[in-house]
């Protein structure tokens, strides 16, 4: 596992949107936009069973994750790494509404099916671009 940098964490921590990328059988990119968050240096995304990246990932756990700062597009993090932990239930449903919590300020309003689920994503290698005119910053 590679560490996530302390300017990466903080995006991470800002509201924005992440673009989860999964592989489809035939090895072509399928590409999801959602909400993100960090444990330490593990990211994780919600969703909901059935998916298509659900899909993708159990088949296939490696996956690419980019956040970009909607106020400064060459503020950005990437992510190449793989999925290590999926959790559904009770855990996964908290996890929803703190994303929500983050993202639109209230609680989530979906139904409770238990139809969530989190995917913990271990950080292979990290890239991170820290504003207007900066260069990546390659860490591994």
């Amino acid at each position: 596992m590679v560490p996530l940098p302390e300017e990466a964490r903080k995006l991470i921590d800002e509201p924005h949107l992440a673009d989860l990328v999964t592989l489809m059988p035939d090895g072509s990119p399928q590409v999801t936009p959602l909400w993100i968050d960090r444990e330490g240096d593990i990211l994780r995304v919600n969703t909901a069973e059935g998916r298509q990246k659900i899909r993708n990932m159990r088949r296939d756990p490696r996956v690419a994750v980019l956040v970009l700062d909607r106020s400064d597009g060459f503020r950005w993090m990437q992510v190449r790494g793989r999925v290590i932990d999926v959790i559904g239930g009770e855990e996964a449903w908290q996890h929803i509404n703190l994303l929500a919590q983050k993202y639109m300020g209230r609680a989530y309003s979906g139904p409770n099916d238990g139809s969530r689920t989190i995917l913990k994503i271990e950080p292979d290698h990290v890239s991170f671009a820290n504003g207007r005119g900066g260069m990546p910053q390659p860490r591994s």
